[in-house]
């Protein structure tokens, strides 16, 4: 029992998703401690734990090759960038331009991928990191290659000691990945049950937009699971886990499309079903199948057998028996209605079919081609055109590298005219606190304050409490894992851990109490120059990128349509075309929904521009929900006019959606179309239709009813 009991719990401790980092982290701290107390060189301890900071914030995900290969090419940034500060650190005016212009490349290379984004941001850190260095230092006639060298050390022992890792536990991030898409999955259809709650209240539209944030973060969630299987398909396509782990994000994608799927407005289905229990049977259903997905997420993460439990099966056998009954006493006013509530148990039962298929995901790649879309550039060429593609002034990634390189310089100036004493911690505050956009810069300047006075205030507590120079060397180790581990999630307690770790370190060489003033000090004004460069220096106010967010949002739908009318035409093939359509939608659904949450954070009077932005959503997500209710059902139509006549209309819609959206990305009021009429004749024209030809008229249908609402919400976006 007691082998058991310990098993369980080494597997959720090695479930927890900052586990591997922290202990990779506190291995690299803890040797480097021990190394260079038992040689008696604590002076060197400071640099090294900076490089081994500097390496981790370099890191991403990858297979060991992916992560060796830009583990070199990381070292070689550091090397030149930290040679280059060497030289130029006694002449200001070379060291200001060079830093403003390194600022500028590091932060533009962001444009090629995730992987260089976090390379040029660590690169930077680790030229602050030197010039910290020399500062602390002074005049002490050390070698010129030592800081530079010192710093490379800490970056490589930690990139060598990642690359081992990675080598070691290739699986381990892929399953967290999956875990938390199915965690989202989770509250997704747990809150898709609350529209199916029969209230007469006016809270549907807020329900909807909760809905829409929801789907956001499955689809965060989702792009990052494909490319931690992608990053590790590529590097051993016969391993039978990893053809798992595809199957199971192919699930996960299935389930997505039919959780967001939608057949009628559901205040229609509250109205005609008010006292009928048929709701509360979707609603049961829906949260079955929720927590059905969490325990597949847990399953997964503890590596242990998954079997679907019983209980939604009784659900869907309810929900069944409750539309029989409705249909055998219905109204006539419901027969559309329940025509509609028969396609979603249809639904809801082809998922927990999907559910139940989990249990032996690799089956699921017989539905489908397997293939993954690459997303990182096929040659230099292909990288240098994202990079420029960039330079134009409504790029906020152009936007960004200006601002922040003006305030880095911005904050040189301050440094210099106050004598700052450790004053390089003035524009290191800058570069972690100066984010891309107002609402992520201001989150980070209260995080970063609140967890610096937290830090200093604990670190001058255990100064006094233990004085021991060896216990103080390990309190380091302690908060530098601590650091690492809450850094993403926690930034309040990261800023903190890495305050003691600073104090810490510099009191194994001097008195670290005479840090704690200029330390807070140095906060404030690196903090306060981000806000103030995010604010006046070219701000990237998401009002101005709603028409063109809006705009992408509406041409991803028209191309994703597409994509069904080809599968209703020639027949369900789950292929790489049309996942990659069906993603796209669901992605630039999501970015206009996170741009509306940074614009409603924003100074100013942002109400009433966000409520148009907001009622754009509803009307766009809408859409994406009856689009997804064609794509769980998925058919190829009978040959006849009929079918030719739907998929005519479905491109009509499309080309509407097509042009709108292009209106919208141009800044062009939109034009008047009478695409709308002629689809309603057709579609309602359902006598001589068979099920499937009803099916697809109704969504189309459904579609044409948001088309004016969704002109006119465009003509108000552009009204303002």
């Amino acid at each position: 029992m007691f082998s058991l009991n310990l098993s369980s719990t080494l597997r959720r401790l090695w479930a927890l998703n900052s586990l591997a980092y922290s202990v990779r982290v506190a291995i690299a701290l803890a040797v480097l401690v021990a190394g260079c107390w038992s040689l008696d060189q604590m002076p060197l301890l400071v640099p090294l734990f900076l490089g081994v900071v500097a390496s981790a914030l370099a890191e991403t995900d990858d297979n060991w090759r992916g992560r060796a290969r830009a583990l070199l090419r990381t070292l070689v940034c550091f090397a030149v960038v930290a040679f280059a500060v060497q030289a130029a650190f006694a002449h200001r005016l070379v060291f200001v331009l060079g830093l403003m212009g390194v600022t500028f490349t590091l932060t533009m290379l962001g444009a090629i991928s995730r992987r260089y984004q976090a390379m040029g941001f660590a690169t930077l850190i680790l030229a602050l990191y030197t010039a910290i260095g020399m500062d602390q230092r002074g005049d002490v006639g050390q070698a010129f290659w030592l800081e530079p060298a010192l710093l490379l050390a800490g970056a490589s022992w930690y990139g060598l000691l990642s690359v081992i890792w990675c080598a070691l536990f290739v699986h381990q991030p892929v399953q967290q990945y999956l875990a938390l898409v199915m965690r989202e999955l989770e509250a997704y259809l747990r809150l898709k049950s609350t529209l199916f709650e029969p209230v007469r209240d006016d809270q549907g539209e807020v329900r909807r937009l909760r809905l829409a944030q929801q789907s956001g973060r499955v689809v965060m969630a989702l792009n990052q699971a494909k490319e931690g299987i992608f990053n590790r398909i590529d590097a051993e396509r016969a391993s039978h886990r990893m053809e798992e782990y595809l199957g199971l994000y192919f699930i996960a994608q299935d389930i997505h499309e039919r959780a967001s799927s939608s057949h009628t407005p559901y205040d229609a289905l509250i109205d005609a079903f008010f006292h009928s229990d048929v709701l509360f049977r979707c609603q049961r259903l829906l949260r079955v199948q929720g927590r059905a997905c969490g325990e597949l997420g847990r399953a997964i993460l503890l590596r242990v057998p998954f079997a679907k439990g019983s209980e939604s099966i009784a659900a869907l056998l309810d929900l069944r028996s409750a539309i029989a009954h409705l249909k055998a006493h219905q109204e006539a006013h419901q027969a559309e209605l329940l025509a509609s509530l028969l396609a979603l148990a249809d639904n809801l039962s082809t998922l927990d079919a999907q559910l139940a298929g989990a249990s032996h995901p690799a089956l699921q790649l017989g539905a489908n081609d397997g293939a993954l879309y690459d997303r990182t550039p096929r040659s230099w060429s292909d990288a240098w055109g994202r990079v420029r593609e960039q330079f134009r002034l409504s790029s906020p990634l152009l936007r960004h590298a200006l601002r922040l390189s003006l305030a880095l310089a911005a904050g040189y100036g301050v440094m210099r005219a106050i004598h700052a004493h450790q004053g390089y911690w003035i524009l290191l505050t800058t570069i972690f606190v100066c984010q891309p956009s107002f609402n992520a810069t201001r989150q980070r300047m209260l995080q970063r304050v609140a967890g610096t006075i937290a830090g200093l205030a604990i670190g001058w507590a255990l100064f006094d409490l233990f004085p021991s120079l060896l216990l103080q060397a390990m309190f380091t180790v302690v908060a530098g894992v601590l650091f690492f581990s809450t850094r993403t999630t926690r930034y309040t307690i990261a800023t903190a851990s890495m305050t003691l770790v600073v104090l810490m370190c510099f009191n194994q060489t001097g008195n670290g109490q005479v840090l704690i003033v200029p330390r807070m000090v140095d906060t404030l004004i690196g903090s306060a120059l981000a806000g103030v460069a995010v604010f006046l220096v070219l701000p990237d106010w998401q009002g101005r990128r709603l028409d063109a967010l809006a705009g992408r949002s509406l041409a991803a739908l028209a191309n994703y349509l597409r994509a069904l009318a080809r599968q209703f035409r020639d027949g369900r093939v789950d292929d790489l075309a049309y996942r990659l359509a069906r993603r796209n939608a669901h992605n630039a659904d999501a970015a206009l929904s996170t741009a509306l949450n940074n614009l409603m954070t924003e100074p100013g009077r942002r109400a009433e521009e966000g409520e148009r932005g907001l009622r754009f959503l509803v009307h766009s997500h809408t859409v994406l929900n009856y689009l997804s209710g064609l794509g769980a059902h998925r058919e190829a139509l009978a040959a006849g006019e009929r079918s030719s006549a739907l998929l005519a209309d479905a491109e009509q819609v499309a080309n509407f959606l097509q042009a709108l959206g292009g209106s919208l990305v141009q800044g062009a009021s939109p034009t008047s179309s009478n695409v709308a009429p002629a689809l309603a004749a057709k579609a309602t024209n359902t006598s001589t239709a068979d099920a499937p030809q009803s099916l697809v008229a109704e969504q189309l249908r459904l579609i044409h009813g948001q088309l004016a609402p969704l002109q006119q919400a465009a003509q108000s976006l552009l009204a303002r």
